[in-house]
């Protein structure tokens, strides 16, 4: 058969394993994205809902050449969130997004895998500048971006009116 490939890196931290999303880690992705803990998000949203937006992020990858890994500990391959280099089609400009499931919340796994994605940003992809938005009362979403450098910039409203605080990273030269 012929068609269309698709190659999604895998990139390995510490402890965590940064890769393509697999059908066994849905139940997991889907119970996060039907909780409350994705209203900054947009959420919460139901099962076919989930089902859609696990999709999204493999074919964000097909359109962008990046995009959202499934992060899963590298032992138990566990998976405990989504991030990466995301660029909607209404974005003003690329960003490193980060969400976690419940249960690797306050481990530091946000932060271990949000250093992994700006690493991979600009030592791989080549760019010279990411930012991160969040919603203006996501405060754990707001520390995780001031604890890895990113100074607050300005604000941005998407399309379907949702208001997100941008936060600028530090370039490559910065964090060599």
């Amino acid at each position: 058969m012929n068609g269309t490939s698709l190659h999604i890196p895998t990139v390995e931290t510490e402890r965590l394993r940064l890769r393509a999303p697999v059908w066994s880690d849905f139940d997991a992705f889907a119970a996060f994205r039907m909780s409350d803990r994705t209203k900054h998000l947009g959420g919460p949203c139901t099962r076919t809902q989930a089902f859609d937006k696990l999709g999204e992020i493999i074919g964000h990858w097909h359109l962008r050449g990046y995009g959202r890994w499934m992060v899963a500990d590298k032992v138990t391959d566990e998976p405990l969130g989504v991030v990466g280099c995301f660029y909607p089609d209404d974005w003003p400009e690329p960003e490193i997004a980060w969400s976690v499931f419940e249960q690797a919340e306050g481990r530091g796994i946000a932060t271990e895998a949000a250093r992994a994605s700006l690493d991979f940003a600009y030592n791989t992809l080549g760019w010279t500048t990411a930012v991160s938005c969040t919603t203006p009362d996501n405060s754990r979403s707001k520390a995780l971006a001031l604890r890895l450098g990113a100074t607050r910039e300005d604000d941005f409203t998407t399309v379907d009116g949702m208001v997100l605080e941008v936060y600028r990273h530090t370039g490559p030269e910065a964090r060599a």
